[in-house]
């Protein structure tokens, strides 16, 4: 099989998923638009060898429909032979796209192809494309359906975590991100978006507080105590695991993944197609996989898809040398860590979506793109990107430099 490279990484700033965030005077097709010129113009590239442009978008509806990718694609002036496709596995839609590009190119079918994705969440809202998961007893009943917060909820009392535990590492990665701006470790793949007269609009992460202390979280009240004992959610937690006798609430906006709007794309390739186009590899996909979780904890799918990659790649623990794990929710992280027994010096080194803000669709080829920057920062081999995902799933990449 042909080995699949990561020539180049790109990301628009995160801005607050808001009315008045610096983003949302910007469509959707406009943000992804943005990360095409950018990997054009950075990489000098002939865009009629693109074999296709795969974005994720977790919410295709409205403005963010009708295969987004492909008008991004007319926006930035590529040539009409790029064609476009989307898809989404939720929150791991990003990176689900750079697997299948891998995949593509790993069988012979396409040489240069562009994977990413786009959420523009202050313009159309989370779960505004409906499905029957949660709206569908037939359903919902099986699935054992509950908010994500009140999941998380579940998996902080069910593991041991407390409001401190939760609330430390939220602050812990609000001291990370003001660090890796202050540092410029995101310089080399934040490009800033500009409006049609060039003037920038917004440069930096936007939903970043770097204030953030364990006192200010302490005045938040827990965001998902109303839906889980008022809403009946937590009857449902505890019928899906008994051996808890209640929810310790403990998740609130401080800890847990930011609303924002953004776009990222990751240019992949064939050796061949790289040496046509003239770019030089940073790093291959080196295995990834995909699995299905409990769907009542519904946020552990990270340690199930990493127990299943290593295993399918034949790699130990030992083997990666940085993991980059979502922040949907704080006990997220503190759980992976728990069952991996993995310090917290090797994960999530340069703050995540706790500080940062969770595009949906974007998020995944991301935080891959924070993944390497820092490896080659660190002169670390290699690295593990995964993911949480609503209903109960996991996805990771294993991805090495070279």
């Amino acid at each position: 099989m042909t080995e699949a490279f990561i020539f180049d990484t790109v990301r628009t700033p995160r801005g607050r998923g808001k009315k008045d965030g610096a983003l949302h005077e910007v469509p959707p097709v406009r943000l992804a638009a943005h990360t095409l010129e950018a990997v054009r113009d950075r990489n000098g590239l002939d865009t009629s060898t693109v074999d296709d442009i795969i974005f994720g978008c977790v919410d295709p509806v409205m403005e963010a429909g009708s295969v987004i990718p492909r008008g991004a694609a007319f926006e930035a002036g590529y040539d009409f032979s790029a064609p476009g496709v989307q898809l989404s596995r939720f929150c791991a839609s990003g990176l689900d796209a750079v697997n299948l590009a891998a995949s593509k190119i790993a069988f012979g079918a396409d040489d240069i192809v562009i994977a990413g994705g786009v959420e523009s969440m202050s313009r159309v809202g989370m779960g505004m494309s409906g499905g029957a998961w949660p709206l569908d007893p037939s359903v919902a009943f099986p699935s054992y359906f509950m908010p994500q917060g009140v999941s998380a909820d579940l998996i902080a009392t069910k593991y041991g975590f407390t409001r401190d535990d939760v609330d430390a590492y939220a602050v812990e990665s609000q001291k990370r991100a003001a660090n890796s701006w202050a540092n410029g470790y995101f310089d080399k793949s934040v490009v800033p978006v500009k409006d049609i007269n060039g003037l920038t609009i917004l440069d930096k992460d936007e939903h970043m507080r770097a204030d953030t202390s364990m006192q200010s979280l302490a005045s938040l009240n827990p965001s998902f105590q109303m839906p889980g004992e008022m809403g009946g959610f937590e009857a449902v937690a505890i019928q899906a695991h008994p051996e808890v006798e209640r929810i310790n609430y403990v998740h609130h906006a401080g800890n847990s993944s930011g609303i924002v709007d953004g776009a990222a794309a990751v240019l992949l390739g064939s050796e061949e197609g790289g040496k046509k186009m003239g770019l030089k590899p940073r790093a291959k996909i080196r295995a990834f996989a995909n699995i299905g979780s409990d769907p009542a904890l519904m946020l552990t799918g990270p340690v199930d898809v990493t127990n299943k990659l290593l295993k399918r790649a034949g790699m130990s623990l030992s083997d990666i040398d940085l993991f980059e794990l979502n922040e949907a929710f704080a006990a997220v992280v503190l759980r992976y860590m728990q069952a991996f027994d993995i310090s917290h010096d090797k994960i999530n080194v340069t703050g995540g979506a706790i500080a940062l803000g969770h595009p949906l669709g974007a998020t995944g080829a991301m935080i891959l793109g924070q993944a390497l920057d820092e490896m080659e920062r660190r002169d670390l081999n290699v690295g593990l990107v995964t993911l949480c995902i609503g209903a109960g799933m996991g996805t990771a990449t294993i991805i090495e430099r070279v």
